[in-house]
């Protein structure tokens, strides 16, 4: 895993921004939720997979590309969860000096 961050850390430092990019435009979004039984089978999905990637269960290439989507996915998550977090921070503030004109 050291490895990968030190050979891929440009392409971690890309998933975060298209992960802060994705949050402050996810607010806008108001498409429907995913229902409870698909939620539950990608929770099952994303278990199994950093569960086979912990246990080295696939060997070779595939292995690595594994591992490595797993990495990525890491900071796209943060910086979507970031990037909502500023999002709500300036609507609530020009909300705020709307309001208050």
């Amino acid at each position: 895993m050291a490895y990968l961050v030190a050979f891929h850390w440009g392409w971690l430092a890309g998933a975060f921004a298209i992960g802060l990019a994705m949050g402050w435009v996810a607010v806008v979004h108001r498409a429907p939720g995913v229902s409870r039984p698909v939620m539950l089978l990608l929770s099952a999905l994303a278990a199994i997979l950093v569960g086979a990637a912990v246990a080295c269960l696939i060997p070779g290439r595939a292995g690595y590309w594994l591992e490595l989507l797993l990495l990525l996915f890491v900071p796209y998550l943060v910086g979507c969860a970031i990037g909502t977090w500023l999002r709500a921070l300036v609507v609530v503030r020009s909300m705020r000096t709307k309001s208050a004109a």
